[in-house]
């Protein structure tokens, strides 16, 4: 809940003339799983995440975070990180942080895993020539299935705010 209320904060104190790009929807046997947007702001890009219920998605440092509790040990499975890369348009400057994420893991199966149920918000310092494209390759998951996935998403040319966003409550990935 707390989690939630952190991102309705973040998302309502950016500015007003900063314009989301089209959403990009995934879908799993054509029905909607996740749908990702995003949009520059005072020198940030931010990529929204909205999951269908049911469906949960990684962090991006997901393998890193398992990698440490592991302590040299293998992993019984590996959920695959989220990462956004950039294609066109925009430089990705500085490091990445994200919405606080929850904790998935099973200790007693040897699988750790974070991630974000509902909402999540990523947001990296960049330079931009104007709109530009990123591409970002993660995972979704249900109980039962999990879908793979690889979108390109519009970035609209920046509001031209001088101050960035109000970052308060994400965390900088590790």
């Amino acid at each position: 809940m707390m989690k939630n209320l952190n991102l309705a904060l973040i998302l309502a104190a950016l500015p007003l003339a900063a314009e989301w790009g089209k959403p990009t929807v995934v879908t799993h046997e054509e029905e909607p799983v996740v749908t990702y947007r995003a949009q520059m702001s005072g020198g940030i890009l931010l990529v929204e995440v909205k999951l269908v219920p049911g469906w949960h998605t990684f962090t991006m440092d997901t393998d890193k975070r398992a990698a440490a509790k592991l302590a040299g040990k293998k992993a019984t499975a590996q959920d695959r990180p989220t990462s956004i890369e950039a294609v066109s348009g925009v430089e990705i400057t500085g490091k990445w942080k994200q919405s606080a994420p929850k904790d998935f893991s099973h200790p007693e199966l040897r699988l750790y895993s974070w991630g974000f149920e509902k909402d999540a918000l990523f947001a990296a310092p960049v330079r931009s020539s104007g709109a530009g494209v990123v591409k970002l390759k993660a995972q979704a998951c249900t109980e039962k299935v999990c879908k793979n996935i690889s979108v390109e998403i519009e970035v609209p040319k920046g509001s031209g705010a001088s101050s960035p966003p109000n970052l308060a409550g994400l965390i900088e990935v590790e």
